[in-house]
């Protein structure tokens, strides 16, 4: 008889039962970029200066660095345009620059703040293709150990991410804070 281990983990069910989140401030009260989805958490994220609150560890000129809400792994982050673009092909040369040089130092942090030793990187372009979002571009940033199984368990194990996003947000920040003071 295979034993069953269970894991609590109450920052899912949000995920399981599509519940979308209260926006915190009335939309009109935001810094809506032009053609922005008011329904969407990213562009919500950055018409609203609360990054803690949205899990933005990061803004630049045409792109954002978001926590995942429901991480496949300790660290997952989200690389998206500013705007809500849809395809690759909408994207300006400055945002695909921007994106690739995100995604690059992205990786170089969370090296160096958790000893990752891989990491899958990519993006899921429409539905069927397994975009929970697919009117927002983004990329998947997953860091990958050694032994931790394997990239989403279905059966007979258990996926475990001992730290919380709140204090992952806190080391990201912190350090490209210190980055930038140099």
């Amino acid at each position: 008889m295979t034993r069953l281990e269970q894991l609590w983990a109450p920052w899912r069910l949000g995920y399981i039962k599509g519940e979308t989140e209260a926006p915190a401030r009335a939309t009109a009260e935001l810094n809506w970029l032009p053609g922005a989805d008011r329904e969407c958490f990213i562009c919500r994220g950055v018409a609203d200066r609360a990054d803690r609150e949205h899990q933005i560890v990061r803004r630049g000129e045409a792109v954002v660095t978001v926590l995942n809400r429901y991480p496949y792994n300790n660290g997952h982050l989200l690389v998206a345009p500013l705007a809500h673009k849809a395809r690759l092909d909408q994207l300006t040369a400055a945002e695909h620059l921007g994106l690739m040089q995100e995604i690059t130092a992205m990786v170089s942090l969370i090296e160096k703040l958790m000893n990752a030793e891989g990491f899958n990187i990519g993006v899921n372009l429409g539905r069927v293709a397994g975009a929970g979002l697919p009117g927002h571009l983004h990329w998947h940033i997953v860091p990958r150990w050694n032994g931790d199984v394997n990239f989403m368990p279905a059966l007979a194990g258990v996926k475990s991410i001992p730290q919380s996003l709140d204090a992952l947000w806190e080391i990201l920040t912190e350090s490209l804070s210190q980055e930038s003071a140099h």
